[in-house]
């Protein structure tokens, strides 16, 4: 059985030739081959630490179950597929609700484990059934709008708990952030997050030095004076050891939550492998249920371990379309690179110590960049939202997600946030869709001025 772990070695093994690339199943000489797996694990790491940190999940763990995933991912796929599973930011805003809800790290992981066997499953349908399958239960304008209502319900976690803990440097890391994104170029713009992140990090370090101690919130939510880089845990961590494991719970109220995310998953699965076929020249869409699947497999074993879950990584698709390196060799380099972080405890007290501040500064920017990639997507697909059919469920949908309303089922149940926002997004587009007039399903609206008509899923194409 080829596993996809045995390359050819490309030209000499230096540098490929001019107009040529790297493909999945060629390998430069090995030191360069170990290099670019180090650029990969660069170019993951800022996010791949900030997620399971917003969690409030082990950081050690959470990397070194990422280069778990990521090897799992590759042999699920032969190889032909190359990505890196990083951890997944899209359970943010899913972690923050079961939290603020009473529930423990057990929880949040239990839930988001259950999203992994649902991300599976998905991937095994669409194997069966084709792509047709997400498309029909998971047209553009629902897609997008789960994305956004899940980014946007995020924002109230950076307003109340990072924000006021340093408002000041949260103000400047949000400044120098922003201008990394837009000002740098090429590999130094896909890690402007980390770059962000190790800004903030100094900042504060000589605020502390030049001020002193800061009277604010601190991380618990009480108004004390306290240093804003408290590195006392860093000193005292081991060079080495085992991270810490813990094994999850589950509760229906945390599950529910969770599971709207899948959608977002498999819609960022489908464009990460879309994109990858595109620059490899190879097409993947018969790669696509199993890439989906090996995914779902790999926050399955991420979450089983007590560590965040995980999805591929489009920080890594773009360090792959300068290099011109596709080889799956790299990723297996930046797995196992991934393995020896985890087993760093020192590493992950350095992480752990990130400010709140920072972290305010840093989530203004990504929480919003998560919430208008269901924008993204729906410019991509032509959604028009002058046709009334997209636009009364997303705008029910999103608002509903934003501003976390609650629908009271019994004493004991309640739907609110994602889950509900979600809810009303999918079945109220289908029920709509079920009773919506004819011209508003393949026609312009009647109250339109423009000149657009709406295929069958509610997209915009041009008239004839």
């Amino acid at each position: 059985m080829d596993l996809g772990v045995r390359w050819k070695l490309h030209g000499d093994g230096r540098t490929p030739a001019p107009g040529a690339v790297v493909r999945p199943d060629e390998r430069l000489s090995w030191p360069r081959t170990a290099g670019l797996g180090a650029q990969h694990v660069v170019a993951m790491f800022g996010a791949s630490f900030v997620a399971p940190v917003l969690m409030g999940l082990d950081p050690n763990l959470a990397i070194m179950m990422s280069g778990v995933a990521t090897m799992v991912f590759l042999l699920a796929t032969r190889g032909r597929v190359p990505s890196y599973l990083g951890c997944s930011l899209s359970f943010v805003g899913v972690a923050a609700v079961i939290r603020a809800d009473g529930g423990s790290s057990a929880t949040v992981t239990g839930a988001v484990l259950v999203v992994g066997v649902a991300l599976f499953l998905a991937g095994l349908a669409v194997q069966r059934f084709g792509a047709r399958i997400i498309h029909a239960a998971m047209p553009p304008i629902v897609t997008g709008a789960v994305v956004m209502l899940i980014g946007f319900n995020l924002a109230p976690v950076t307003a109340t708990t990072y924000w006021p803990q340093d408002q000041w440097t949260a103000l400047l890391v949000m400044l120098f952030t922003g201008l990394a994104v837009v000002c740098l170029r090429g590999f130094w713009s896909r890690v402007a997050i980390f770059l962000g992140l190790v800004f903030g990090y100094g900042l504060s370090w000589a605020l502390d030095r030049i001020f002193g101690k800061i009277h604010s919130v601190d991380g618990s939510g009480k108004v004390t004076d306290h240093w804003r880089l408290d590195l006392s845990a860093v000193g005292q961590a081991d060079w080495i050891g085992l991270p810490s494991v813990h094994a999850p719970s589950f509760e229906w109220s945390a599950i529910l939550v969770a599971l709207p995310v899948v959608i977002a998953l498999i819609a960022e699965n489908a464009g990460h492998v879309k994109a990858v076929g595109e620059m490899t020249g190879d097409p993947l869409d018969d790669k696509l249920g199993t890439a989906i699947s090996a995914d779902g497999i790999g926050s399955v074993l991420s979450t089983a371990a007590g560590g965040p879950p995980t999805t591929t990584y489009s920080e890594n698709i773009g360090v792959m379309a300068a290099t011109r390196v596709y080889s799956t060799a790299a990723y297996w380099a930046a797995a196992c690179f991934a393995l020896l972080f985890g087993l760093c405890p020192k590493f992950g007290a350095v992480v752990a110590a990130i400010p709140g501040g920072v972290l305010g500064g840093i989530t203004v920017i990504l929480y919003g960049m998560i919430g208008l990639l269901g924008a993204q997507i729906w410019i991509n697909a032509g959604v028009d939202l002058r046709n009334p059919l997209n636009l009364v469920p997303a705008a029910a949908g999103i608002i509903i997600g934003v501003g976390n309303v609650s629908l009271e089922i019994t004493d004991t149940f309640s739907l609110s946030g994602i889950a509900l926002g979600t809810i009303v997004v999918i079945t109220g587009y289908h029920a709509l869709r079920a009773f919506a007039p004819a011209h508003l399903k393949q026609q312009r609206p009647l109250l339109d001025e423009g000149t657009s008509s709406y295929d069958e899923s509610g997209s915009q194409r041009a008239s004839s």
